[in-house]
């Protein structure tokens, strides 16, 4: 398998702050990569390295095979965090005139097919300025991927979407997949990461924590973990020992279970207390993955 990006050892000070720390890391062609971590981990900052609006104080990056210098950006597309537009443009304009300046064949007929596509045909005519945020950051996207880059690097592309357009998202960036494109992008939507994601990698205080496919690092932390689901909710699990946490769904609760705890007793208490429709033995979750990493002065409550 090919690697599409090499980062080696990179790291990136903003005075006496590491916001990134030695950090290597090798995309493979053709994946989608998922980047995680709590805000101010470094997400944004290494993403920003990749693309060559931040340098590295040490360490290097090679894009396409090659050390990045920037001349390969045009191959990139770029969904930054904070987004912009220009406001005063019509909208089937900005859409075609971002195609024109990427080269698209016939860039009026695909902007055509993208205001229909996220369903912007009656605002085509309208100034962006007039959009709501949400329909901003669906043309926003549009404009990002208008060329199918070989490489699409989106921050929080799913960040304030309805659930409608989240889906529109996810099928675009699943086909331009499918079409050879390689995908990264940073996300806080755990569940997102999980159900999309060919390998996960996640930052912490500038450091690389994770990386890897989602079932090799759920293999790092075992079976510990019981999925439960009652008419009495977390009570259920009221003074029961053998727990060292409880994340509470309302309907789920996804129980932590101390190290040489028996989930069979757990049962048999749980049962005299509580009709029971699941009862599971599972690897954690990658919510609870990041939870157990971000928050480990936190390990030992219950919530």
């Amino acid at each position: 398998m090919t690697n599409i990006i090499e980062i080696s050892g990179i790291t990136k000070t903003f005075g006496s702050h590491v916001a990134v720390d030695n950090l290597s890391l090798a995309v493979p062609e053709g994946s989608i990569y998922g980047f995680i971590g709590p805000n101010g981990s470094g997400k944004t900052t290494t993403i920003r390295m990749i693309m060559n609006i931040l340098y590295p104080d040490n360490g290097s990056i090679r894009i396409f095979g090659e050390e990045q210098t920037g001349s390969n950006i045009g191959r990139i597309g770029y969904l930054p965090e904070e987004r912009g537009l220009y406001r005063k443009m019509k909208l089937r304009e900005l859409i075609q005139f971002h195609g024109e300046l990427k080269k698209v064949p016939n860039p009026g007929k695909e902007a055509d097919y993208w205001l229909k596509k996220f369903d912007l045909e009656p605002w085509a005519k309208k100034k962006v300025e007039t959009l709501s945020k949400g329909m901003s950051q669906k043309v926003q996207f549009i404009v990002t991927i208008i060329d199918k880059p070989a490489i699409i690097i989106l921050d929080e592309p799913f960040s304030g979407l309805d659930p409608v357009n989240a889906e529109v998202i996810r099928e675009v960036i699943l086909d331009l997949r499918k079409s050879g494109s390689t995908v990264i992008f940073s996300t806080h939507d755990m569940s997102v990461a999980e159900k999309m994601c060919d390998f996960i990698f996640m930052i912490y205080k500038g450091k690389k924590v994770l990386d890897g496919t989602l079932q090799s690092i759920k293999d790092q932390y075992g079976q510990d973990t019981l999925l439960l689901q009652t008419d009495l909710g977390s009570a259920a699990l009221d003074d029961i020992d053998g727990i060292d946490r409880i994340n509470d769904f309302g309907q789920q609760q996804e129980v932590r279970l101390l190290p040489g705890t028996d989930p069979q007793k757990i049962l048999e208490q749980v049962i005299l207390r509580a009709r029971i429709s699941r009862f599971e033995m599972s690897s954690p979750s990658l919510e609870d993955i990041f939870i157990r990493i971000a928050r480990p002065e936190k390990n030992n409550s219950h919530e």
